[in-house]
């Protein structure tokens, strides 16, 4: 089988399965006949943009960020809220930008988090793989958004 069609199934799978780790999807891979390692997944999972969203009170489950579209804003605050409990190590300001410290890995789903709750001020985030920069339409934006999130980071 090669990468396209085990992307393919791994789209249909998580589209079907509340898969909420990497090794969840691997086993749904293996009953479908599909064997690949645990690291593989995680490139795939990278390359599809996969993100972890909340999933009721059993805790988070992968999506592709277009399904977050249908999220209500309070569900939106919400999934904002658990993401930072889970992920976010430490935010702070440089100069104009608002600087949000994940876990390894972890930045691009709270930075769609963060685009989520479509907070006042927030002009736009960019996410690498521990660091979310967030940028604010002024400076005064930038204090609230700093304030806010500081609110809900651990610590």
């Amino acid at each position: 089988m090669n990468r396209r069609e085990r992307e393919r199934a791994i789209l249909d799978i998580v589209a079907q399965e509340p898969i909420g780790t990497q090794s969840e999807l691997v086993a749904a891979l293996a009953r479908r006949g599909i064997e690949v390692t645990q690291a593989t997944v995680s490139r795939d999972i990278r390359r599809l943009g996969l993100v972890k969203v909340p999933s009721g009170d059993e805790g988070y489950r992968y999506a592709l960020p277009d399904s977050l579209d249908d999220l209500s804003a309070p569900e939106a605050e919400e999934a904002l809220r658990r993401t930072f409990e889970d992920f976010v190590l430490d935010v702070e300001p440089v100069r104009d930008i608002v600087v949000v410290h994940t876990e390894m890995g972890a930045a691009n789903a709270v930075g769609v988090a963060l685009d989520e709750a479509r907070l006042a001020g927030v002009a736009a985030t960019l996410a690498g793989d521990d660091t979310i920069f967030v940028l604010t339409r002024s400076e005064l934006d930038r204090k609230r958004v700093l304030r806010r999130l500081r609110e809900m980071a651990p610590g």
